[in-house]
């Protein structure tokens, strides 16, 4: 009798270690699959930034932004240089050296303080009115095409169509200003 219960008493030993063996594995499987899904995901994280003003739903990933966030900080950063007086121009690049890519911040801060300097001195401004904006997320660009309105003493002296390509780049998750240049108004 007491060999039947000890038999009985290893059979059921062995059944729960066939389960504990089944919940094991099944575990292990379930941590690869979870370690496949975060390896696949790691390089396309989006990550919320916010921008200066929000018009319009974006993602940013690790190296891209969307058009739409192309589009909000190049209309900004236009902003920022372009619409100017000489009240306006010293606290506009303080806040403009903010957003430029550190490898281009002497030389975009110097611009500036020059078109500053400028404008005190004939007491001009000027005012850009955006009229198309075309933004590539593949070479993290974009144009933006407007007149260029300029006035000296209040007197308006010159309204042109003009074109300006800036060129985006990305630092420590942020984006950052790394070229604003004209270009001639009909480049796409």
């Amino acid at each position: 009798m007491d060999f039947e219960r000890f038999q009985l008493g290893l059979h059921d030993l062995q059944q729960r270690n066939r389960g504990l063996a089944f919940t094991v594995a099944a575990l292990c499987v379930s941590l690869l699959v979870s370690l496949l899904v975060i390896f696949t995901l790691l390089g396309t994280v989006r990550t919320v930034v916010v921008p200066p003003s929000i018009n319009k739903s974006f993602w940013v990933t690790r190296d891209k932004a969307s058009t739409e966030l192309l589009e909000q900080m190049g209309s900004f950063i236009a902003w920022l240089i372009l619409d100017v007086t000489p009240s306006s121009i010293d606290w506009k690049k303080d806040i403009l050296l903010g957003y430029v890519d550190p490898a281009e911040y002497g030389g975009l801060k110097t611009r500036q303080e020059v078109e500053a300097e400028r404008l005190k001195r004939i007491n001009a401004a000027t005012s850009f009115s955006p009229q198309q904006l075309v933004a590539s997320e593949a070479s993290q660009s974009l144009i933006v095409r407007g007149r260029l309105r300029t006035l000296v003493n209040g007197f308006e002296t010159a309204s042109e169509l003009k074109a300006y390509r800036i060129e985006f780049a990305y630092a420590g998750a942020r984006m950052h200003v790394a070229t604003f240049k004209e270009v001639p108004y009909a480049v796409k």
